[in-house]
């Protein structure tokens, strides 16, 4: 068994997003992203469902339709796989967890 702080030793970074791996095995991975108010993650897709919990703060999170909707701490949002994202920090740190299935190669050891 292992045990992550997920409240602790944020990363942040001034000019980017900062994108933490907390754990990646063969069945899946589990990332720490941490934002600073203002910050964006462009849109991009994954190849597997995609579930992010929002640990601190609130953001804009638009998903495959476009639309933007605030997504606030404690809620979380669920991705189908290949479906486009964009996430934008608002006038606060945001931190959130993304679970996601599978590895990809750069990930393994």
């Amino acid at each position: 068994m292992k045990t992550v702080r997920l409240m602790e030793n944020w990363k942040f970074e001034n000019d980017n997003a900062v994108a933490e791996p907390l754990f990646a095995g063969r069945e899946g991975r589990v990332l720490r992203f941490a934002l600073r108010p203002g910050q964006s993650i462009e849109e991009h897709a994954s190849s597997s469902p995609v579930y992010i919990v929002v640990l601190k703060g609130r953001g804009m999170f638009a998903g495959g339709d476009g639309n933007e909707q605030q997504v606030n701490q404690n809620e979380m949002v669920i991705l189908d796989p290949g479906e486009k994202h964009r996430i934008h920090a608002q006038d606060e740190d945001l931190v959130f967890l993304t679970f996601m299935q599978g590895v990809p190669e750069s990930y393994r050891t």
